[in-house]
């Protein structure tokens, strides 16, 4: 199941699973605390053997644009899960004036 949810509204649950599905580079150069690179074209079914099958896994890109195609993507895997697109992504975080890590 694939939920929307807006990010500057959002509470980071403790032990959440957020996925940043941009490239290795824009994930570097500012992401979410405790946002876990994983680009969407390296998504395959293994990828969601890391996470337990009852734990959401929250999503964001950029602007909003990869995020829904890489819960589609991930659902396509498996749609029992529940997959939240984090809609607006870091440019929203940014926005808000939510700090973002560098790595």
């Amino acid at each position: 199941m694939i939920r929307k949810q807006e990010i500057t509204t959002f509470e980071f649950p403790e032990n959440a699973v957020i996925w940043d599905v941009r490239d290795a580079k824009a994930y570097a150069e500012g992401h979410v605390k405790g946002a876990v690179n994983k680009p969407i074209d390296a998504l395959t079914p293994e990828s969601l053997t890391q996470v337990a099958s009852d734990q959401s896994i929250y999503i964001l890109c950029g602007g909003g644009s990869k995020a829904p195609r890489a819960a589609e993507k991930l659902d396509g895997f498996d749609s029992s899960r529940e997959y939240v697109v984090l809609m607006g992504g870091t440019r929203a975080v940014r926005d808000a004036g939510i700090a973002l890590e560098q790595s």
